[in-house]
């Protein structure tokens, strides 16, 4: 693998149980880059980013996310894989009963922190980049929801993964609060954090274009036109 790039397949068929859903993909994605994915519901890109985070395993082909083999993925190495990636998802899935703080701790913890100090440390940095430093102490009740967004994006750089998949980040949001999700998310790939995103905002695009894959009849088209 190219030492930029952290995601790569190549030929890779895509099932959900025996149906196959994506045929021969091709897909290249480096450090840094900022990448839109489209398609119609069903033309398979809930089972791409699964492939790349290793819900699903590649039917043929070969691949390589943030340095795994994905032919040689065992599913013990699942939890170490998906600590090289964030994902945000549409649905914040925060812990509604915990502040922002706990929220964060409880993410850290999971995946092996257990320095008080360096847990600390780590929460209010990335609570800095995603601008909600004076939000520590919020239940996610007391937020806005492009606030809860950006507390789920602050949970996924909480390892400093290679790369960011965001299903649908801003698909509960207003577009005001939409194109300032997809800003920090932009951002954030300038800093050396790739970033695939899911979408059906066809305005967010057209207002901050981008490079842009589709899956259509089976097929991943790469550097579409919308």
């Amino acid at each position: 693998m190219v030492e930029n790039t952290v995601i790569k397949l190549k030929n890779v068929d895509i099932y959900q149980q025996k149906h196959l859903v994506l045929s021969h993909v091709n897909l290249d994605i480096n450090q840094g880059e900022f990448i839109y994915l489209i398609g119609q519901s069903g033309t398979g890109k809930s089972s791409l980013l699964k492939i790349i985070y290793g819900d699903l395993y590649i039917g043929s082909g070969e691949g390589m996310v943030a340095g795994f083999d994905l032919k040689k993925l065992h599913e013990n190495d699942v939890p170490f894989l998906r600590r090289k990636l964030g994902i945000v998802f549409q649905d914040f899935h925060l812990l509604n009963d915990r502040t922002v703080e706990k929220n964060l701790e409880f993410a850290l913890k999971a995946t092996g922190w257990t320095e008080r100090g360096l847990i600390e440390n780590r929460m209010l940095d990335v609570l800095e980049k995603v601008g909600l430093r004076s939000k520590l102490r919020k239940m996610p009740h007391e937020l806005s929801g492009g606030e809860q967004q950006r507390v789920v994006i602050a949970r996924a750089l909480l390892n400093n993964p290679e790369i960011i998949l965001a299903d649908e980040p801003t698909g509960n949001l207003d577009p005001a609060t939409s194109e300032e999700i997809v800003l920090l998310l932009r951002d954030i790939a300038a800093s050396g954090t790739a970033v695939l995103m899911a979408t059906h905002d066809y305005q967010i695009i057209k207002n901050m274009p981008a490079r842009i894959i589709k899956t259509a009849d089976t097929a991943l088209y790469d550097h579409v036109a919308i």
